[in-house]
C-alpha cells in the first residue's frame, strides 16, 4: 500500500509540472491565436467608430470628419416689401366758375392727354373779351393823339406816359378775358384713367373745385422702404423683380432711391418703374420686391455644422494647416434646402462637419475628409 501511494503521488506531481510549466508548449499555440482574434476584433470595431467618438488616434488628436471648402460667388438681393402706385395722379380742378355744360365721362374710361373733360358755359365772357378788345383800340389810338402833340409841344411827356399806361392796362384786360374763355375747357393733363366720374351736367363749379381724378398706370411705380442695412447694396438703375399677391411676376428697374431717411422708421424709400401696358396692376396692391446687388463670396455648409462659441457667437470650427483647431465667426446668407450658405470665411477652408461640438479652439485633430459636391 505504500508503495502504491508513493507512485500515484508522483504521477500527480508530473501531471502538475506540465499542466503549469509546459502548457503553452502542449496546447499547441491556441492561446496565441485567441490573442490575435481578439485584437483583429477590437481593430475592426474601431474602424466603425464615429469619427468623433473614436479614441484619439495620438496622445493629443482627437478624430473629426471635416470638408474641403472652396467659396463661391452667390448672387445676392435685397428683399423689401411694398405697394404699388400710380405714376402719376391729379385732381383736376377749375379755375374759373361756372355751369357745367358737357356730358360727363365715367370712371373707369381712358383718356389723352388735352382731352376735354368738363366744359363750362361761357356766360358774358364773350362780351367782356369784346369790351377788353375795344378798349384796348382806343387806348391805341390815344397813345397816337399823345405823341403827335408831344412831338408838336402841344402835349406834356406825361400825358405820353398815362397813355401807354392805358395801353398797357387795355391790353391785359384782353388777356385776362381770354384767359378766362381758354379756362372754360378742363383737359386732361396727361394720358390716363379716370378714377372718377367727371363733374355731371348741370353741376356749377367754382374756381378749384374738383371736375374729376386722372391716374397714370403705366407704366406704374412699385414703392418699398429699405431699412439702413441694406440700403448701401441697392442702386439706381439696379434690375429688380417683384411678386403681387395676386402671384403674377413683374420686373423693372430702380428709378429712385431716397437720400433722407424717414424720421418715424429710419428706412429709405425706393421706387421701381415696370410697365403696365394692359393696366392689370392696380394702384395700392401688396407686392413683394427683390432688388439685385453685387455678388458675394460664400460657402455651403450643412446647418448641423453651425456652432457656438463661448461668448455665443455663432460660426463654425474649422481646421488649420497645423490641423489645430479654430473658430471662425459666420454671417448667414441664406438657408436653402441644400443647405445654409455663409460668410465671412476665408476663399479656401477645411470645415468641421462631425465633432466640431466635442473640441475647443486650439486642441489638436486628426481630419478625416469627406468629398463634397462643391
Amino acid at each position: 500500500m505504500r508503495i502504491m501511494s508513493l507512485i500515484i503521488a508522483l504521477l500527480v506531481s508530473v501531471a502538475l509540472y506540465f499542466f503549469i510549466f509546459e502548457r503553452d508548449r502542449l496546447t499547441g499555440g491556441s492561446q496565441s491565436d485567441a490573442t490575435e482574434q481578439t485584437i483583429s476584433a477590437s481593430e475592426s470595431d474601431a474602424e466603425f467608430t464615429p469619427p468623433g467618438l473614436a479614441a484619439p488616434a495620438t496622445k493629443d488628436a482627437i478624430s473629426v470628419v471635416a470638408v474641403h471648402s472652396k467659396a463661391r460667388e452667390l448672387d445676392s438681393a435685397v428683399v423689401l416689401r411694398g405697394e404699388t402706385q400710380a405714376a402719376r395722379q391729379v385732381q383736376v380742378s377749375a379755375q374759373t366758375g361756372g355751369q357745367v355744360i358737357s356730358d360727363p365721362l365715367r370712371k373707369g374710361a381712358y383718356v389723352k392727354q388735352d382731352q376735354l373733360l368738363c366744359q363750362l358755359d361761357p356766360g358774358t365772357r364773350a362780351a367782356t373779351l369784346a369790351q377788353a378788345r375795344a378798349s384796348l383800340a382806343e387806348a391805341d389810338v390815344g397813345l397816337n393823339n399823345a405823341q403827335r402833340l408831344s412831338e408838336g409841344g402841344y402835349a406834356a411827356t406825361t400825358r405820353v406816359l398815362s397813355a401807354e399806361a392805358a395801353l398797357e392796362n387795355a391790353r391785359a384786360s384782353v388777356a385776362q378775358a381770354q384767359k378766362d374763355i381758354d379756362r372754360l375747357q378742363i383737359t386732361a393733363p396727361f394720358a390716363g384713367l379716370l378714377e372718377t366720374d367727371t363733374a355731371e351736367f348741370g353741376t356749377t363749379l367754382q374756381s378749384g373745385s374738383e371736375c374729376a381724378t386722372v391716374i397714370q398706370l403705366d407704366p406704374i411705380k412699385l414703392v418699398g422702404f429699405a431699412p439702413e442695412t441694406e440700403v448701401n447694396k441697392i442702386e439706381v438703375g439696379a434690375l429688380a423683380g417683384a411678386r403681387l399677391i395676386s402671384g403674377k411676376t413683374v420686373s423693372g428697374r430702380v428709378t429712385f432711391l431716397s437720400r433722407s431717411a424717414d424720421p418715424a422708421t429710419r428706412t429709405f424709400r425706393v421706387e421701381i418703374e415696370v410697365p403696365n401696358t394692359d393696366f392689370s396692376i392696380r394702384d395700392g396692391q401688396t407686392v413683394e420686391i427683390g432688388i439685385s446687388s453685387a455678388g458675394r463670396l460664400a460657402h455651403l455648409v450643412p446647418q448641423s455644422a453651425l456652432t457656438l462659441n463661448n461668448d455665443g457667437v455663432i460660426g463654425l470650427r474649422t481646421v488649420t494647416a497645423d490641423h489645430l483647431v479654430a473658430f471662425m465667426p459666420i454671417e448667414v446668407i441664406r438657408d436653402t434646402q441644400d443647405g445654409i450658405w455663409v460668410a465671412g470665411l476665408p476663399e479656401q477652408a477645411d470645415i468641421i462637419t462631425v465633432g466640431q461640438e466635442y473640441v475647443r479652439e486650439g486642441v489638436a485633430v486628426d481630419p478625416h475628409f469627406k468629398e463634397t459636391s462643391q
